[in-house]
């Protein structure tokens, strides 16, 4: 699946990023690269849902698979 969203730095437990679509979807990506770690960051990105349990308990866990900043 493919969408476009804007990322947000999670100052909660360990920290970490996540990205929120243009629909105010969430998603925790479980490999975000290293390239996005920007809060604010306009991007487009590819994405499959992953079959896990996190505990950082925001976003859906996602896998990015593509990704290019806007």
């Amino acid at each position: 699946m493919k969408t476009k969203g804007t990322v947000v730095h999670l100052a909660m437990e360990n920290g970490g990023y996540g990205i929120i679509d243009h629909t105010g979807r969430k998603f925790y990506p479980l490999n975000m690269p290293n390239q996005l770690k920007r809060d604010g960051a306009s991007v487009t990105f590819c994405f499959k849902p992953a079959d896990v349990v996190t505990t950082m308990m925001w976003g859906e866990p996602v896998y990015i698979y593509c990704f290019e900043t806007i």
